[in-house]
C-alpha cells in the first residue's frame, strides 16, 4: 500500500510491463485511469476483490463503527428539527452539516428524506417537499468517514407523535427486523432473511381490502456495507455469512393508496455467535422514537 501522492509515478513504472489494468470500474476513477493511460484495457476486478472485501478487519469495523456513530447522531440532530411546514432538503441539510462538521467526508450516498406520499417511491431523492402535520417522514441517511460507508434508515412522525395506523404499520416492519435481526448469524444467507422478513409481513396487519402486507415489500432486506455503501455480499447471494460481515437489514412497507412508506434499517456486524447492531444508539421503538423527538 502506497500514498496516493505517489499513484501516477508507481502506475507510470507498472505500466512498462502490463498492457492492461485491473480495478473497480466506476467513475470517476475509469475517466482518470483512461486520461493517464489512454492505451491500456481496463479489467473489471469486482469478481475477485469483491469476496475479498466481504469480511472485515478490525480495524475496518472499527471504521465502520465511527461511520455508524456520526450516522446516528446526524438523524438525531434531524429529529429535533423536523416539523409541519419544513422542506425535505433542510432536514437533509442537517444531517450532511452535522457529518462534515464530525470531519467525514459527507453522505455515503444520496441522503432520502421522503415525506408523506413521497416515502411510498423507492430511492426517492428529490427532497424538495414540505412535511405536513399528521404525515411519516422516511430518513434514509448514511454518512462516509475515512473511506468507510454506514447505511441507516428511520421513519418518524412530522408532528412528533404516531397516529393509530402509522403506529400499527410502524410495529410490523419493526417486528420484520427483529425478526431477521434473531435469525443473524453465521452460516445464514441473504435469501434466508429475505424470506423471514416476507413471512412476517405476511403473517402480521392486513391492507384496506384485508389483503396480506408482504406484496408491500418491494426490495431485498440486506446488502454489504464497507468501502461502498452496497459492499459485498451482493444482496443476491446465496453464499453463508461469516463472523466480520457487515451487513444491513432493512424491512419496509409501502403502501401507496395510504400514503405511507416506512422502512427501518440498520447496519450490524456479524459476530461469532450472531450479530451487533452498530447503529442500536438509534431508537427504533415508537415510544423511543417519539421521546426524541420531543423539544424541551
Amino acid at each position: 500500500m502506497l500514498p496516493v501522492a505517489q499513484f501516477e509515478s508507481q502506475l507510470a513504472k507498472a505500466l512498462e510491463s502490463s498492457a492492461s489494468i485491473a480495478m473497480l470500474l466506476r467513475e470517476p476513477y475509469v475517466t482518470r485511469l483512461r486520461s493517464l493511460a489512454p492505451l491500456r484495457e481496463l479489467i473489471d476486478a469486482e469478481s475477485k476483490l469483491g469476496p475479498l472485501r466481504a469480511k472485515k478487519s478490525a480495524a475496518e469495523i472499527e471504521a465502520i463503527r465511527k461511520s455508524t456513530d456520526v450516522g446516528v447522531e446526524a438523524h438525531l440532530a434531524a429529529w429535533k428539527r423536523i416539523a409541519p411546514g419544513l422542506f425535505e432538503y433542510q432536514v437533509a441539510a442537517t444531517t450532511t452539516s452535522l457529518m462534515l462538521e464530525r470531519g467525514c467526508e459527507g453522505n455515503a450516498y444520496s441522503p432520502i428524506v421522503a415525506s408523506g406520499p413521497n416515502a411510498t417511491t423507492l430511492h426517492y431523492s428529490q427532497n424538495t417537499r414540505m412535511m405536513q402535520a399528521g404525515e411519516l417522514v422516511l430518513m434514509d441517511v448514511g454518512s462516509e468517514c475515512g473511506g468507510y460507508a454506514t447505511d441507516i434508515t428511520r421513519t418518524v412522525p412530522v408532528s412528533g407523535k404516531f397516529a393509530p395506523r402509522q403506529r400499527e404499520l410502524y410495529e410490523i416492519v419493526f417486528g420484520a427486523q427483529n425478526a431477521a435481526i434473531a435469525a443473524l448469524k453465521p452460516g445464514v444467507t441473504l435469501p434466508q432473511l429475505n424470506q423471514i422478513v416476507r413471512d412476517y409481513l405476511d403473517g402480521h396487519g392486513r391492507d384496506l381490502e384485508g389483503g396480506s402486507l408482504g406484496r408491500y415489500l418491494t426490495h431485498r432486506v440486506s446488502h454489504g456495507v464497507g468501502l461502498a455503501v452496497h459492499d459485498d455480499p451482493a444482496a443476491s447471494s446465496t453464499e453463508p455469512l461469516q463472523a466480520g460481515m457487515v451487513i444491513t437489514i432493512e424491512p419496509g412497507l409501502y403502501i401507496p393508496e395510504e400514503k405511507i412508506g416506512i422502512r427501518i434499517e440498520d447496519t450490524l456486524l456479524v459476530t461469532e455467535n450472531g450479530c451487533r447492531n452498530l447503529s442500536a444508539g438509534l431508537p427504533r421503538e415508537p415510544a423511543e422514537i417519539e421521546r426524541a423527538m420531543e423539544r424541551r
